[in-house]
């Protein structure tokens, strides 16, 4: 079924499959906010821009450690730095090949093709390992992404990944709710 409304969410003549590093942002069913909860670490710091500390719910936890699985279970993929935000977590992966096997064999995900590429068959396995432990599902409908172009724009995400709790705790973070 088409939305007519709906945008793109991918660009339509990259292959996903190829090597390379990508910026993932996945949220939450409804924006809920039920991942983790940000804290100022007063005990850290001078006391003018204290420290964010994540606190990982139940959920979070659970998020948490499918993430680091998913390193076991895709050979040529890595998750490289990554976050979980109270309402959404964000990725940096990096495929560093596809020539050899992607897969272990444990997934019953089927082999990257043009409309289901490796980015998108990890975030479909990611949701439905996430979902299955928590016992319904927990995430939006498809994912943000974003191709990592040089190392600049490698950088530049990942210091936005180390950025985003303090983003959170002064509400400027685009994903933003209560």
């Amino acid at each position: 079924m088409q939305f007519p409304n709906r945008k793109p969410n991918r660009l339509s003549d990259y292959d996903y499959s190829r090597n390379g590093a990508y910026f993932i942002t996945i949220c939450t069913k409804d924006s809920k906010c039920i991942l983790s909860h940000i804290v100022e670490d007063t005990s850290v710091g001078d006391g003018v821009l204290d420290v964010p500390k994540i606190h990982l719910t139940k959920f979070g936890k659970i998020v948490n450690d499918r993430i680091i699985e998913m390193n076991n279970i895709y050979k040529n993929v890595s998750v490289e730095k990554y976050v979980v935000m109270p309402n959404h977590i964000h990725l940096l992966i990096v495929i560093d090949s596809y020539n050899e096997s992607i897969y272990d064999g444990t997934s019953r995900t089927p082999s990257p093709t043009r409309q289901n590429s490796v980015i998108s068959s990890f975030v479909s396995t990611f949701k439905r390992y996430t979902n299955k432990q928590i016992g319904y599902n927990i995430w939006q409908r498809s994912f943000h992404d974003h191709v990592i172009r040089n190392e600049e724009d490698y950088v530049t995400r990942w210091q936005y990944i180390d950025e985003n709790p303090r983003k959170w705790l002064i509400g400027k973070d685009e994903y933003y709710s209560l």
